[in-house]
């Protein structure tokens, strides 16, 4: 069936009495009013007009006097198009039927009788909302990055990207900084795959999750008979990343003893079999990561210098979640698309108290945390939206911050003048000095913010 294009202002109207159907097609100014009066039908012209906002009277046939039939076609509506602002008209004694359709996902519900001037400037509202709604997912796909699979906004990590997208080609060996959970390995792909060597394979290794003892074998491999259980020659983690990419995670937990054998191999790039005698190259690109800071541990002698200055050729720090401004909700809503995709749910998307809280939330563990609690929330959401207590985040600590101007403009301009202030010992004209204004105008902006010399 041919669809027509999406970006029209069309209402459609679900609605089975024949009065209020003629008196909703001509009260909505600037719309083409789509009408249906049942479930097929309003399913029928959904699937070819895209209409982005619906008006649905919850007294369908065949249950006109019940509400199982318009709440079915709510839940039907938002499998089929879950980005459709549905307004849900109910009778004047259904709040509680009103207050369930919005749990279910419903944008706003209204009493009847029907007022035009005031129905109408709730579905001109769910229409910018939808706008809204769609342009941000436009600009969020524009900063999906080239890097397969890693998804930012925030000026650090676009950064990080393009570093990466610079160092690739290049055959450096590359230490990447970073908190557990930041993406490390996601980053140390894209360097793989964006790299001359990205017909080759890609190993990667924890070196804090093997045992000293085991770790030396996994890394250069053994002969046959160089320790109980040597039952055949085996190849190490190096030579099967030869023609590719070697993915040394954690490198900071590396055992001394290693730490020399590894920066033998970095210098002469070839290795040794356990047990074995001859030499055998290997053609690596080197890449690792650790969440500790190294220089640390070389200040402690539990990281070696020489090595610390072989594995960071070059050196790329990336940002933990809590400093990714504008990445936690951007990341957020792609997981919980994938997830709700993946447990075949329709959601909606977050309620605001959810955004706030996420916002507000430190998120020690960073997008691996970010990504596990999405998904947990994806399975246990009741309604069609997700929650803070879906997320297990509570009420964020403090109220979020504002998007009007006026109130940023004047918050900073309270912080700077009590900066000044303090940096002077609360001395105004210095302070007026500092802020670049005059000693009338700094005056006028301590009595505005009732601040105290």
């Amino acid at each position: 069936m041919e669809r027509t294009d999406e970006g029209a202002r069309r209402l459609l109207v679900v609605e089975d009495d024949p009065g209020l159907q003629k008196q909703l097609r001509w009260c909505f100014d600037g719309f083409e009013v789509l009408v249906a009066g049942d479930r097929t039908a309003a399913l029928e012209l959904l699937d070819r007009h895209h209409p982005p906002v619906v008006t649905l009277d919850l007294g369908l046939p065949p249950d006109a006097d019940g509400t199982s039939e318009g709440l079915a076609t709510l839940r039907s509506i938002h499998e089929v198009r879950p980005d459709a602002k549905v307004i849900v008209v109910t009778g004047n004694n259904d709040r509680e039927n009103a207050v369930r359709a919005v749990g279910m996902g419903a944008f706003d519900f209204y009493h009847k009788p029907i007022d035009a001037e005031i129905l109408g400037l709730i579905v001109n509202r769910a229409y910018r909302v939808h706008e809204l709604e769609a342009e941000n997912r436009r600009l969020s796909d524009e900063h999906i990055t080239s890097l397969d699979g890693v998804i930012a906004c925030s000026p650090g990590m676009l950064g990080v990207c393009r570093t990466v997208e610079k160092v690739a080609p290049a055959d450096a060996t590359v230490l990447l900084l970073g908190e557990s959970g930041t993406g490390k390995e996601l980053i140390a792909r894209a360097l793989h795959d964006l790299s001359t060597r990205h017909g080759g394979p890609f190993v990667a290794i924890n070196c804090a999750a093997i045992p000293e003892t085991l770790l030396e074998s996994e890394l250069f491999g053994y002969e046959k008979g160089a320790f109980t259980g040597a039952a055949k020659q085996t190849p190490g983690k190096i030579e099967r990343a030869n023609a590719g990419t070697l993915f040394l995670d954690e490198v900071g937990d590396l055992p001394m003893a290693l730490q020399a054998k590894l920066l033998r191999f970095l210098q002469e790039r070839v290795v040794e079999h356990l047990g074995g005698r001859s030499e055998i190259p290997v053609d690596v690109r080197v890449v690792c990561a650790t969440h500790r800071d190294l220089q640390a541990q070389i200040a402690a002698q539990a990281f070696r210098e020489d090595l610390f200055y072989r594995i960071s050729e070059i050196t790329i720090r990336i940002p933990p979640l809590r400093e990714r401004e504008g990445d936690i909700l951007l990341l957020a809503r792609h997981f919980l698309d994938a997830d709700a995709r993946h447990e075949n749910r329709t959601l909606s998307g977050f309620t605001q108290e959810a955004l706030a809280a996420m916002e507000r939330y430190g998120w020690p563990g960073n997008v691996r945390e970010l990504k596990n609690r999405i998904k947990r929330a994806v399975i246990m959401a009741e309604g069609g939206h997700v929650g803070v207590q879906d997320l297990e985040l509570g009420a964020p600590a403090e109220e979020a911050p504002s998007f009007r101007l006026r109130e940023v403009r004047e918050q900073a301009e309270r912080q700077a003048v009590l900066r000044a202030l303090g940096h002077v010992g609360g001395k105004v004209s210095d302070a007026a000095e500092l802020l670049g204004v005059s000693r009338p105008t700094l005056y006028d902006l301590i009595r505005k913010f009732r601040l105290k010399l």
